[in-house]
């Protein structure tokens, strides 16, 4: 997945040389932040660690958050930011937009696990910090709206978003990880009921 986001605007585009740099230093300390994620997980999120990561004092990482919740939540923001985007990419035509959706459940195998791994811990960490859950139920809030032209049923529609969910986590945690046509033929199969 990259690191696109519809939240944060593009510093390219804004004029004011104070914001921009301003926005620029967030994406680096977001980026830090994942970069810690992915190489030593969630737990090791500091704001001394970022600053390290990013190559910048502390302090500056504590103007822009001044605590790590703070920080976790704009990551975790970021990260689902991408993916609500991508979904809203998706083709029109209902099988290819499921082929697309499993496709990026199935994405972070093929690309760089380790980073599909820190998001999921991001998602994970949503259950001990309360901080986080506006951006898990705002995930849930998409997978589910996603499959509603397929299962006009909300508690078929909840098996499936489980399901979905329950495939990233799969992607991250087993070997070998399932591809996009697997994830694929079990959601249309879950879809067709």
């Amino acid at each position: 997945m990259g690191n696109v986001s519809t939240r944060y605007p593009d510093p390219e585009t804004i004029s004011d040389g104070r914001r921009r740099k301003g926005e620029l230093r967030r994406r680096l300390l977001l980026d830090a932040t994942m970069n810690v994620i992915t190489r030593d997980g969630v737990a090791a999120v500091t704001q001394r660690r970022v600053a390290a990561e990013a190559g910048v004092p502390p302090s500056t990482v504590t103007y822009y958050y001044a605590a790590v919740d703070d920080l976790l939540v704009a990551a975790l923001t970021r990260v689902n930011d991408a993916y609500v985007e991508q979904m809203g990419a998706l083709a029109d035509d209902p099988d290819e937009a499921l082929r697309g959706f499993a496709a990026l459940i199935a994405e972070g195998t093929e690309s760089d696990r380790t980073h599909a791994l820190a998001e999921m811990e991001l998602f994970l960490l949503a259950a001990r910090r309360p901080a986080l859950r506006e951006q898990t139920d705002r995930w849930t809030a998409a997978v589910d709206a996603f499959f509603a032209p397929y299962l006009p049923d909300p508690e078929a529609r909840a098996g499936v978003t489980a399901a979905a969910n329950g495939y990233f986590l799969c992607c991250c945690t087993t070997s070998p990880p399932p591809d996009a046509d697997e994830v694929y033929r079990v959601l249309r199969r879950l879809v067709n009921g």
